[in-house]
């Protein structure tokens, strides 16, 4: 029979009792929210060595590493990604050091949170992406020392799966792996207390629980839940409850005694593992440990773990469709882009409005600071529209400048505006635009975004809370015909129509063969296609947006001809994208029109152009 590991004989003589925040002690100590918290492993080990000894002289019999954001991914929002070995091997030779120092039988808990990307389908990050990641993490712990592994504040059980199999296959230290809960019990992809028990008592968690985004009696309530079904120990530790921001720092409301309160009841009714999480201190963790100390917890009962359940997805009720998706595929739709303002006044873009809705527009798509270049929010321009000119829009929205949060926050909100046409994107990076050093969120890509929209349009959000009725969004895809990108454009294609997309929106063209070729090589799409188009109107033009712009290719010929109309450029522009339209109006279902530099009138012609085809009067 082989030897049991200290840690789990531990767990079976009473409560053990973990330390409690490392962030906000150091955030207490002058250290700013936008530092890289795991870096002082390298720059300031005595202060991260310092708040260990406070925990352990409080009673912590658990300490937890400095390491919780040292994957990659995080540590490269710092330029640190190349010392993951340095930060997680030192983290756990500072928590050694302070238990020497302290000469008590403390367990060193080597921390590792999410990766701070989503996984796909919803996020970039693939499964064997993260794997890697953690890997290259819990190798360096292990390396450092520590008695187990805690893998804490998962918001997404796909991705704690692969961080559990990956601890497994490491190494052979008892895990403690946690979920995050909201105030309804459920993580925010929608799992249930039940359904995570399952997983990852499947997958050999040694101890299973819940942690941070909610204080003590939420989390209460979860451990409640999972006691039900759980044949392994359990693990809680609640933030303080809700922060404020007071004076410009954040302060959390729970006080040691009401933790302490808390802490007990979850003993008693069967909790094994207890600590705190954010907003917590030493003083927490005192009155934690006076609270649970004569306590035994009950032992666990034998149950009958069910399976995950898995959501049937039910078609949802008949929504009211928008104009667009009734006319799409009946006739031919014109939309043109109408780019916000970047100031205050959206006069001149409204009167255009009102101008191509009198020449036969059927709707106005609107950019969301497209070339990553401040302009007034696509979301208001669209209302201004709708409101003032009457007329339908496709607002273009990007995961670029949104978490998940906000683009469901966002999502919802252009709903109740009637904003109800929505091109996904994933944006162009603010490196190319006015501010290069901003932040790009790409919480989620445009597939993602999609995997959003129908959740939203099947009546509940990502986490599978209920948003009153089905949304009736109408969602467009992104597609560039460019033969050169064609092996990489038609898997995700593809992953976009399977994720729920209703129609496509294509690059520029400026002749007819990206069209051509692609639907003879690939054939014709199972939802509705619009081609862009954007009449040049120079020579100086054409060469700029051929030689400097990504993702616009305009071909030789089509350079010449701009060249060699000289001061005629713009009458050419518009013949050239008059002889394209007719080439291909019998084999899409609209298009959508980009005025150059904002002169509505130039495609207003070119719409009256179309309008007046026999072509555009063809049955579908």
């Amino acid at each position: 029979m082989g030897h049991r590991h200290p840690f789990l004989e531990r767990l079976e003589q009473g409560p053990i009792l973990c330390d409690g925040a490392m962030g906000t002690m150091l955030y207490s100590r002058g250290v700013p929210f936008d530092q890289c918290f795991d870096a002082l492993n390298l720059t300031r080990r005595d202060l991260v060595q310092g708040i260990h000894l406070e925990y352990i002289q409080a009673g912590a019999e658990i300490i937890e590493t400095n390491t919780f954001g040292a994957n990659r991914i995080k540590l490269g929002q710092h330029g640190l990604e190349k010392s993951v070995r340095d930060i997680n091997f030192w983290g756990a030779k500072i928590a050694k050091e302070a238990r020497d120092i302290a000469g008590r039988s403390v367990f060193i808990a080597g921390s590792v949170g999410p990766l701070g990307k989503p996984l796909a389908p919803f996020g970039l990050v693939s499964p064997e992406e993260a794997r890697e990641i953690f890997q290259e993490q819990i190798e360096a712990l292990v390396e450092g020392g520590v008695d187990l592994l805690i893998l804490e504040t998962f918001f997404d059980l796909r991705e704690l799966e692969q961080a559990v199999r990956v601890a497994k296959e490491t190494c052979d230290l008892p895990i403690i792996a946690q979920m995050t809960f909201n105030e309804e019990g459920r993580t925010i992809m929608g799992n249930t207390p039940e359904e995570v028990v399952a997983v990852l008592d499947a997958l050999g968690a040694d101890v299973i629980g819940a942690n941070c985004s909610t204080g003590p009696q939420p989390v209460y309530a979860v451990m409640l839940e999972m006691l039900k079904v759980s044949r392994k120990p359990l693990s809680a530790q609640p933030n303080a409850g809700y922060p404020a921001r007071i004076e410009g720092r954040f302060i959390y409301p729970s006080t040691p005694a009401y933790m302490a309160d808390y802490a007990r009841r979850m003993v008693q009714a069967g909790v094994r593992v207890i600590g705190a999480c954010c907003g917590t201190t030493p003083e927490h963790i005192a009155a934690i440990r006076e609270a649970i100390q004569d306590l035994r917890p009950p032992e666990i009962r034998p149950v009958i773990v069910p399976q995950p359940v898995r959501e049937e997805k039910t078609p949802p009720p008949v929504a009211r469709p928008t104009e667009l998706s009734r006319k799409l595929g009946r006739q031919f739709v014109i939309s043109v882009e109408i780019d916000p303002p970047k100031g205050l006044d959206p006069t001149k873009d409204l009167q255009g409005a009102r101008l191509l809705k009198e020449k036969g527009v059927d709707v106005i798509n609107v950019g969301d600071s497209p070339m990553a270049r401040v302009r007034m929010s696509a979301l208001a321009m669209c209302y201004l529209i709708q409101e003032h000119v009457g007329m339908e829009t496709i607002i273009h929205f990007t995961t670029r400048d949104r978490n998940i949060l906000g683009l469901q926050a966002d999502l919802i909100g252009a709903h109740a505006m009637g904003v109800r046409n929505i091109l996904a994107l994933t944006g162009d990076p603010p490196r190319i635009g006015d501010y290069p050093g901003a932040t790009a969120v790409y919480d989620v890509d445009s597939i993602g975004l999609i995997r959003i929209l129908s959740h939203l349009k099947r009546g509940t959000d990502l986490a599978g809370k209920p948003i009153g009725q089905p949304a009736s969004f109408f969602v467009g895809c992104a597609l560039d015909l460019n033969p050169q990108v064609r092996d990489r454009e038609l898997p995700r294609l593809e992953q976009k129509i399977e994720a729920g997309a209703d129609f496509i929106m294509t690059q520029f063209i400026f002749e007819p063969e990206p069209l051509l070729d692609f639907l003879e090589k690939v054939g014709k799409p199972p939802i509705p296609m619009m081609v862009g188009i954007l009449p040049l109107q120079s020579y100086r033009q054409a060469e700029f947006l051929a030689n400097e712009v990504p993702g616009i290719v305009i071909p030789a010929w089509v350079r010449e001809r701009m060249r060699q109309a000289g001061n005629r450029g713009r009458e050419e522009g518009l013949a050239l994208a008059e002889e394209l339209l007719k080439a291909i109006m019998d084999k899409v279902e609209g298009v959508y029109l980009m005025p150059s530099f904002g002169r509505y009138e130039v495609v207003a012609t070119l719409v009256e152009i179309i309008r007046s085809s026999t072509a555009t009067a063809r049955p579908k």
